[in-house]
């Protein structure tokens, strides 16, 4: 594992961080303990030692079960972080009390990193006003956190504001091969790092939409190299080729992911990439540029909706039938994902939008998903949809 110093602890971390945002799931559909355990401790044993979680994450259950998976002497061999969800804070004492309870749920006396969760402008505007730069000073004077930060999905100019309000420890910014110039961006990344933040690298793989199988197109284009990698190792080592970052978080939730990445992490050495390699994952870039319609990273701030639309599932066929061109399966897969054939939750069509507009206070991308919803609806919900679905049921359900 290669280490990258914090700049301002001085802590050496792993490159690579296990982000608890999606860990294994059970048929339930709630963490797979055993499975993730297992999983997270294996990381730590290879020498993963930041491990990152939040409030909102699994339904509030991440914080919890990290503090079993950490049991048995693993707490003492990481950095944890976690995150004030300041979009719930309404008065000031409400920080204390979020930090108060997290501490709890986590079975720690002290945060290693406690970040201000999703800022933008207007949240960062609000969270200032109440105080939140006070909480930090009197959180970090008492011990119960060490490093303050924050993690942002605004845009840059706001970045920049965040930044210089306050003497920042670190920030955590998404940030990939496809989003050097949205959000915080490279002119961000490279403005944190000119004022000595450590920078934590969030949806590398954005959403892990850069790492499933990639539309023909795109997989000649990674042919073309002399050295032969997966796309999540592309991907990767593009994010860590910037010596910048301080570490990267992935989501693991698969024995085989986890084996990857360590492996990657043992490698990836800042600059490490010839200019060849770095032209070949431009065009990569561009190609995909041409073929996503819509932005999302799956991030599931939007949810849940009031009206049950699976937003993220929607986006994610809208996107994978563009891309990967297979209209037929995509619109029986939106059939079964959403229909309620595959799972016992109910339906989650787009149709289902009433344009209520809570998704838009949430969506850290500034997407105008009810519009997008309606593009979702359009190629969809045609008259063919419930003879799909007929199929769809006796496939999946042999009726």
């Amino acid at each position: 594992m290669l280490y990258r110093k914090d700049p301002k602890s001085g802590n050496e971390l792993s490159i690579l961080g296990f982000g608890a945002m999606r860990l294994p799931l059970n048929d339930e559909g709630s963490i797979d303990e055993d499975r993730a355990t297992f999983q997270i401790r294996y990381a730590i044993d290879h020498g993963v030692n930041y491990v990152d979680t939040a409030w909102p994450y699994h339904m509030g259950e991440s914080e919890p079960f990290l503090a079993r998976a950490l049991a048995e002497g693993y707490r003492e061999k990481v950095k944890l972080a976690t995150k004030l969800p300041q979009w719930l804070v309404k008065k000031h004492e409400d920080m204390d009390r979020f930090l108060n309870s997290q501490l709890e749920k986590l079975n720690t006396d002290h945060i290693d990193y406690y970040l201000v969760h999703s800022l933008v402008g207007t949240s960062w505007e609000k969270i200032h006003n109440l105080g939140v730069l006070d909480f930090l000073d009197r959180a970090k004077a008492d011990g119960r956190i060490i490093n303050a930060g924050f993690s942002f999905h605004g845009n840059t100019e706001d970045f920049k504001k965040v930044i210089d309000s306050y003497d920042w420890d670190l920030c955590q910014i998404q940030y990939n091969f496809l989003d050097r110039e949205r959000q915080a961006g490279i002119e961000g990344l490279e403005y944190a790092a000119s004022k000595g933040l450590g920078i934590i690298v969030m949806e590398p793989l954005r959403g892990g939409n850069i790492a499933r199988t990639v539309p023909p197109s795109i997989e000649d284009i990674w042919n073309e190299a002399e050295v032969k990698r997966s796309p999540a190792e592309w991907a990767l080592r593009w994010v860590w080729n910037h010596p910048e970052v301080t570490v990267v978080l992935s989501g693991m939730n698969e024995e085989s992911h986890i084996e990857e990445n360590l492996r990657v992490a043992d490698e990836a050495l800042p600059n490490s990439l010839s200019q060849k390699e770095l032209e070949l994952v431009d065009r990569v870039a561009e190609k995909y540029s041409e073929l996503m319609k819509i932005n999302c990273t799956a991030c599931r701030y939007c949810m849940p909706c009031p009206q049950g639309v699976e937003i993220p599932h929607c986006f994610e066929m809208y996107n994978n039938m563009h891309m990967f061109g297979d209209e037929d399966r995509f619109k029986m897969m939106y059939v079964a994902k959403l229909g309620g054939i595959l799972n016992s939750e109910g339906t989650g069509f787009a149709s289902q939008c009433t344009q209520c507009g809570k998704c838009l206070e949430a969506c850290p991308q500034n997407l105008s998903i009810p519009d997008l919803l309606e593009d979702v609806v359009r190629e969809f919900e045609d008259e063919k949809m419930d003879e799909r679905r007929a199929i769809a049921e006796k496939l999946f359900l042999g009726e």
